[in-house]
Formats: C-alpha cells, sequence, structure tokens
C-alpha cells in the first residue's frame, strides 16, 4: 500500500510564542467556523509543527492530511473540525494548485481506464478481509445504510439493501447483475429474501474469495472482472441491475461506457438502481488526500454529469438523496474501527492507524457538512408505463 510521506516524525518540536502571519492569518480564517488554535473544545486544533500552517495553507487539504499522519497537529474530533471548515468555506479560502491538476486530469486523460481499474482492487480492497469485518460488521457492506428507522449499523445497512431490492421491484427468480458487488451484501439479500440469482462483479480478489466462502449455497455468482469486461455467456437478459458503491471508481471519462454497458445488460423491460456518491458541483473529481492514500484514481460525480450520460440510454425514473445518513454510517465504521485496533495493530502500522482514522473521519464531517451526497437513481431503458412510484418508507 502507498503509505507516501514517513509515517511518524519528530512531533515535538516547540512552537514559537510569538505568532508569525501566516499563524495570524490561519487563526483570522478558522475564526470564522469557531475553530480555535489550542483552544480547549474537542473540536479545536492542537499544533506540534512550527511549519504546519505554511504547509496547509500553499497545500489545502493534501497538507492538511498528511501533516495529520506525520504527527504534526492533533484534534480530539476531526469530524467536528471538517464540518465546521465546509460548512464555514474555509475550503474555498485556501486554493490549490494541486486541485487544478486533479480537474485537468479527469478530463484530458483516463485514470479509470481498463488497466488501471485494478489498482483500486489492489491497494484498497484488498487491503484484508479481517480490517473490513472489524469495521463493517456482519453485513459487510462498505457503502451509506440507511437510517430513516434504524438504531444500529446492521440495522441501517439492512434496511438499505431492502429498500434497494423493494426500488427494483424484485421477484423470485429474477437474474440481478450487481456491477461492483463489494463482498456480496446485496446479492445474499437479494438471494435469501427476494429469491433472485445473482452475478456479481469485482476487481478485488479478496472480495471475490469472500463472496464465493459466505454465498454457498445461495444462487450467487461472483466474476472477478471489470464492468467492460464481463463475460459473454452472462452479458445479456438480466432483469434488473444494481451499482452500489461503485460508480466513484468509473471517472468522467467513461461514465457513458458505463451506462451504456449497464443497458446492454438489462432487459428492455428492466430496471436499474445506481447508488453514489457525488459532489454539489461539476469540476473536481475527488479530494487530493483521498485520492493520494484512499481511493487511487476515484472520481466523484455531479448530479448533472450523471444525468448527461445516462440520457442516452435511460429513462431517469428516481432521485433519492440521503447523504446526512452517510454520517451516521461512518461513524459506526470509525467506532468499530477504534475498538478493533487493539487486534488489528499487529497486522498494520502506527501510521496506518492514523491514516485510516482521519480517513473515516474527514468523510463524515463532509457529509455533516452537506459538502458530499449520497443519491440513488432508478433508471428504466425504456421509461416505465404508467410511471414508476418509488416504494414508501
Amino acid at each position: 500500500m502507498n503509505m507516501g510521506p514517513e509515517e511518524a516524525i519528530h512531533a515535538g518540536t516547540p512552537v514559537v510564542e510569538s505568532k508569525s502571519r501566516l499563524e495570524q492569518l490561519a487563526g483570522d480564517l478558522l475564526a470564522h467556523a469557531d475553530i480555535q488554535i489550542g483552544g480547549p473544545r474537542p473540536w479545536d486544533l492542537q499544533i506540534h509543527h512550527t511549519d504546519f500552517f505554511s504547509r496547509v495553507l500553499t497545500q489545502g487539504s493534501l497538507g492538511l492530511g498528511e501533516s495529520y499522519q506525520q504527527g504534526w497537529w492533533d484534534c480530539s474530533q476531526i469530524d467536528a473540525l471538517i464540518a465546521r471548515m465546509l460548512s464555514a468555506r474555509l475550503d474555498r479560502e485556501v486554493k490549490h494548485r494541486g486541485l487544478v491538476w486533479l480537474a485537468l486530469k479527469a478530463r484530458l486523460s483516463n485514470p479509470q481506464s481498463i488497466r488501471r481499474a485494478w489498482q483500486v482492487g489492489r491497494e484498497h480492497y484488498d487491503l484484508g478481509n479481517t480490517l473490513f469485518e472489524c469495521m463493517l460488521g456482519p453485513s459487510m457492506a462498505y457503502s451509506c445504510g440507511y437510517w430513516a428507522n434504524a438504531r444500529t449499523l446492521d440495522e441501517a445497512q439492512a434496511a438499505k439493501h431492502d429498500l434497494v431490492c423493494r426500488k427494483l421491484g424484485l421477484q423470485p427468480g429474477m437474474r440481478l447483475l450487481d456491477i461492483g458487488c463489494g463482498w456480496g451484501g446485496l446479492m445474499r439479500h437479494a438471494a435469501e429474501h427476494y429469491g433472485a440469482h445473482c452475478v456479481g462483479l469485482t476487481v478485488s480478489r479478496e472480495q471475490a474469495e469472500f463472496v464465493r466462502q459466505r454465498s454457498q449455497g445461495f444462487p450467487i455468482q461472483v466474476e472477478l472482472t471489470d464492468y467492460r469486461e464481463l463475460s459473454a455467456e452472462s452479458v445479456q437478459g438480466f432483469d434488473r441491475v444494481a451499482s452500489i458503491g461503485m460508480f466513484e471508481h468509473v471517472g468522467l471519462r467513461n461514465y457513458r461506457s458505463f451506462f451504456a454497458a449497464a443497458a446492454g445488460h438489462l432487459a428492455p423491460d428492466g430496471l436499474m438502481l445506481l447508488h453514489t456518491i457525488g459532489k454539489n458541483r461539476r469540476g473536481l473529481g475527488v479530494d487530493p488526500w483521498i485520492e493520494k492514500y484512499i481511493f487511487p484514481n476515484g472520481s466523484l460525480p455531479a448530479i448533472g454529469e450523471i444525468s448527461d450520460a445516462a440520457e442516452a440510454f435511460f429513462v431517469i425514473e428516481d432521485v433519492h438523496n440521503f447523504g446526512a445518513d452517510y454520517d451516521s454510517t461512518l461513524m459506526a465504521w470509525h467506532d468499530n474501527f477504534e475498538k478493533a485496533w487493539p487486534s488489528l495493530q499487529h497486522s498494520y502500522s502506527p501510521g496506518f492507524y492514523r491514516m485510516w482514522r482521519y480517513y473515516l473521519l474527514v468523510c463524515a464531517g463532509t457529509f455533516r457538512a452537506r459538502d458530499n451526497q449520497l443519491w440513488q437513481f432508478v433508471l428504466s431503458p425504456r421509461g416505465m408505463p404508467g410511471g414508476y412510484r418509488r416504494p414508501l418508507r
């Protein structure tokens, strides 16, 4: 795994008493979000390195994340810190040329080509099934839960899987294609509770092996393949298609080919459900720190970019935003990770711990600030006769 900068540095470098001009500038910016440097509240910043301010003000979110990994600063509630920063739009005040490069790369190159699509499987999803079992719980669902009537993570994930099945109108004997099936949670739910016959696609060897082991006795098949290379015998005639938390790896240059592939697998009277994280505005694909350390080649769509790519192949029947539920999901994952760390620390480094907890808490903060969204689209190839009705609750 690419750990980037050194995992630890001497964090005890004394901070000079007289405030530098950069520190004053940073303090003024943070005051707009009611954040103090060295303050007593859990979202206040505790600075351990004199170069922190110049690094963050010049490098933006990449510098903020890397300096945390290296022990340059701490905060008791990183999720609350990030939520306050984003709600106050501080990210728009700190410009970083690396953001421009990411935007250009998304439009001029294809980081999510078939050859590069396997990188995220190797570097993220293959980190170890034990890690994800500890963090995700029995559902092994690595996407936003549905918390409308849920009190626990397991309830929220079961509710999400059931919501997907009901939106798709699954019936016994239907064939379901799950593009980006993860560890198979949706397929097991669809097979056990709705009698569906499922085929799942993944670019993660660890996920594929997990699905094979945990799905014995169910009408479930998993293929270790990119969605653009689905085997010929499985290509056509699916009654339903779902893609849960995978579209974030497709990339702007490939959105049209993704929908073309999905439509090609789907029966003319079928339905597709797309569940994806999204951003509020067109432009940048993903946060630079997340792209570098967590999801290589990731790209978050704007809602207009999805509709632009889908319109040639589908009628958009329904759009459902429950992005605020991702805050609760991520905080539950973080709690599970913290509880499991004593048993995991023998397999992962202290630097991994700081990186992973930062990832979970920062993401929770982005959804709490409504800076990121979670959409479920229901799509039909020709439009549902009489219209589509979203199931209640």
